[in-house]
């Protein structure tokens, strides 16, 4: 019984067949049989025609299978020694199948393949198909989406699809709806505050001085990029504090809701050096000269952000601290959490639960 190696050769073997025959007048039908009996010793004899009605007339992949034909093929296939091959997949937690296809693959081969699965998977009641293709297979993506497919999210180096197969609503999760950004407020023993001026963006060239801020990469912590941003922008090197606020805005970039952190750092050096890529200038500024910029003045949330971390500075304040937690998984985890009112410091609470 032939599977997976021998049934991909055999679907590749007849693409070729009916190529050379549909294309090539010279081609005889003796020469596409011999081709055929090389991969399955039942094509010996076989009368190979150009006709209409020919074997290789006939399209490779099913471009629709019933759930009844489905099974009647398979019948067929196991009187004659041929099972049809379906996709590798592996089931997820939510009654659904993700398919990752990491080796090259023929566009038909895979159409075919696709098109059995499908079927098969409808008639176990799966729900969510996802088919995550690199993009070196990035040529099968076009009968993924003729098959029901549509995208769901992409990478630098692969694209997700996804297809609900089931009657049942679907409850496929949207793609990622948020990006995640810092701001950061280092202020040193002079009172002054570690500001910048940007050489690109929307206030280059604007003489404003604003914030050290920043994306937050993936998989990376608001309290770490926080102190990896101020490192790369100015040279310093700082400690998370805390998170002071944080604004959510909406149809921000690619149309995305965005996440701003203001955070707290302490400096522990204080000798400039500038990002020359991105910064046009950074210095230590006093306080004063900050607050009376007409940027911070007029910018309601600016203005906020500069309030609310000068009731820091004047002790009238508590934001967010940080404790490392373990979560239901036992990855590690930041809890951020206003410890004002409690009894007990980070440490001590963690001590208290071990």
């Amino acid at each position: 019984m032939m599977r997976y190696g021998a049934c991909n050769k055999l679907y590749r073997t007849c693409l070729l067949a009916t190529k050379l025959s549909h294309t090539s007048s010279q081609v005889s039908p003796h020469t596409v049989t011999t081709l055929l009996s090389s991969v399955n010793p039942e094509f010996q004899g076989h009368n190979v025609s150009n006709s209409k009605n020919s074997f290789l007339s006939r399209r490779v992949y099913m471009s629709s299978v019933s759930l009844g034909s489905l099974a009647a093929k398979e019948q067929e296939g196991h009187q004659k020694g041929i099972e049809f091959q379906l996709l590798r997949a592996v089931e997820d937690q939510h009654g659904g199948v993700v398919v990752n296809i990491d080796e090259t693959m023929d566009t038909l081969v895979f159409a075919s393949m696709l098109d059995v699965s499908l079927a098969r998977w409808k008639e176990q009641g799966k729900k969510g198909v996802w088919i995550k293709l690199p993009i070196e297979n990035s040529n099968l993506v076009a009968a993924a989406v003729k098959a029901g497919f549509r995208y769901h999210h992409a990478e630098p180096d692969y694209v997700m699809l996804v297809n609900w197969i089931s009657n049942a609503p679907n409850t496929i999760p949207p793609n990622a709806s948020h990006r995640v950004g810092i701001g950061a407020f280092v202020m040193n023993s002079n009172g002054e505050l570690l500001v910048v001026q940007e050489s690109n963006g929307r206030f280059s060239g604007k003489g404003i001085w604003k914030l050290p801020t920043g994306a937050v990469n993936e998989g990376e912590d608001i309290c770490t990029a926080a102190i990896r941003e101020v490192k790369e922008e100015t040279g310093i090197d700082t400690e998370f504090v805390e998170v002071l606020a944080f604004r959510q805005s909406h149809q921000t970039f690619f149309q995305k809701s965005d996440l701003f952190f203001a955070c707290l750092l302490q400096p522990y050096s204080f000798k400039i050096q500038r990002q020359a890529s991105e910064i046009a200038a950074a210095q230590w500024m006093p306080i004063e000269d900050y607050v009376a910029q007409p940027f911070v003045r007029e910018n309601e949330l600016f203005d906020l952000l500069t309030k609310i971390w000068l009731s820091k500075v004047d002790e009238k304040y508590t934001g967010f601290s940080t404790i490392l937690a373990k979560t239901s998984k036992s990855k590690k985890s930041y809890l951020y959490f206003n410890k004002k009112d409690a009894k007990s410091t980070p440490q001590e609470l963690v001590q208290t639960r071990s």
